[in-house]
């Protein structure tokens, strides 16, 4: 213990101080350009606001033009900023999403936060609704970043800007009734990895944030479609409040973090599945190598637990269904006695 804690310890932060990479950056939120999408409601408003009250001039895109009106209103009692811009787009159209960009201007942080979810059985789910979440969450991501990524990189500025990427804790773990939904988290995050090499050299700087179930209008129509199995499985966990996770993804982006845990759930999960994300903190690495063993075997426990928890559930629903064919079967039975029993009866009469 005394060898590790003079020799072993020091050299470790040491090594990891010079490898963790990229290099540790603050990114400047006053007096720049901020582009939400998803930004009518929910996170992206809660994050409109905030940046807008920090001085940072705005920009939110959606769908709905009259919820973009609201919107803007809504930052501008909030925050007291007059400048904010709004852009009505399907992130899915890219012709769209390439002119709200263009007028938008160069762009200084890209927090690219619109997105769809719905929770059901993979054979329950319609191939319109896969491809309309995948859709939507990552091939939309992918026109956002594509149309706003060449003015990023001849920005005037040429201070520190960044990319964030609002996924959610389904990029780190696939859960029963997530199936749709988690495929296009966890490309999202291999979107953020590729990213980053690629706009480093332009002091650009990729965050991903996993946000844990959010109070937003959608959390309610997704929880109604949720499976049974599902909501066993994970319980009853207490949404955060949106503007809570727009502090956290602010200041995530704001000092250059690449994954943005958020709950008290986040950060176990972040220690347990770094897989090869980047890592600016040597501190925070040294914490993933030296938890590494203990968070694996964690997880192994909560694995333990879900499959268990759905290998019994399938059996009592067998069980339930087999009750059920059982009592048909009687009654089908009972309905034939008593049948017979009144032609026995009607041919003693007849008699």
């Amino acid at each position: 213990m005394v060898l590790f804690m003079l020799v072993i310890l020091p050299f470790l932060l040491l090594l990891l101080y010079f490898i963790a990479r990229p290099r540790p950056v603050k990114v400047p939120i006053k007096d720049r350009h901020v582009f939400i999408t998803g930004g009518s409601s929910g996170i992206g408003l809660a994050i409109a606001k905030r940046a807008a009250s920090e001085g940072a001039r705005v920009s939110i895109m959606a769908r709905n033009l009259e919820k973009l009106e609201e919107a803007r209103q809504s930052i501008r009692l909030a925050s007291g900023a007059l400048d904010v811009s709004i852009f009505s787009a399907d992130a899915r159209d890219s012709n769209a999403v390439q002119r709200a960009v263009n007028d938008a201007g160069p762009i200084d942080v890209l927090v690219v936060n619109h997105g769809v979810y719905e929770h059901d059985k993979l054979e329950k789910q319609g191939l319109d609704v896969v491809n309309y979440i995948l859709d939507v969450n990552l091939i939309g991501s992918f026109n956002v970043i594509k149309a706003a990524l060449p003015l990023m990189k001849d920005r005037k500025d040429r201070g520190p800007a960044s990319i964030a990427l609002m996924a959610s804790q389904a990029a780190q773990v696939g859960i029963y009734g997530y199936t749709a939904y988690s495929a296009s988290n966890f490309g999202l995050r291999g979107l953020a990895e590729a990213l980053q090499q690629k706009v480093i050299e332009d002091n650009i700087h990729v965050s991903l944030m996993f946000s844990p179930d959010t109070e937003t209008p959608n959390l309610k129509k997704a929880k109604s479609t949720m499976p049974e199995l599902t909501k066993i499985i994970i319980g009853s966990p207490v949404p955060m409040k949106a503007d809570e996770v727009a502090k956290k993804t602010l200041d995530g982006i704001k000092s250059g973090s690449f994954i943005i845990p958020c709950n008290l759930i986040g950060y176990p999960l972040a220690f347990a599945t770094p897989g090869v994300s980047p890592q600016r903190s040597f501190l925070m690495a040294f914490l993933e190598v030296a938890l590494a063993g203990i968070s694996r075997l964690v997880v192994l426990f909560y694995l333990w637990n879900w499959y268990r928890t759905i290998r019994k559930w399938h059996a009592q629903t067998k069980s339930k269904y087999a009750i059920r064919y059982k009592d048909i079967f009687y009654a089908w039975v009972l309905i034939w006695l008593v049948c017979l029993l009144h032609f026995c009866q009607d041919s003693s009469n007849d008699t």
